[in-house]
């Protein structure tokens, strides 16, 4: 796990585990509501409200650096 991973978990109170694998999965080009309906067994039962939270930190972490 990198860097931003870990301050992205942290920031919304997650495990990094479920940041980590919700973040792969928007890598990969999953949509939202995809990985919200059918990769809960990857990101832990996240809702589509937690990984758009997590989409958008990550926006975030890389408009900063």
């Amino acid at each position: 796990m990198n860097t931003y991973t870990k301050h992205i978990a942290q920031t919304l109170n997650l495990p990094e585990r479920n940041v980590d694998a919700t973040l792969t999965l928007l890598k990969e080009g999953c949509t939202i509501p995809f990985i919200a309906r059918y990769r809960k067994d990857k990101t832990g039962n996240l809702d589509e409200v937690a990984i758009e939270r997590i989409a958008k930190a990550q926006n975030e972490y890389d408009n900063i650096c």
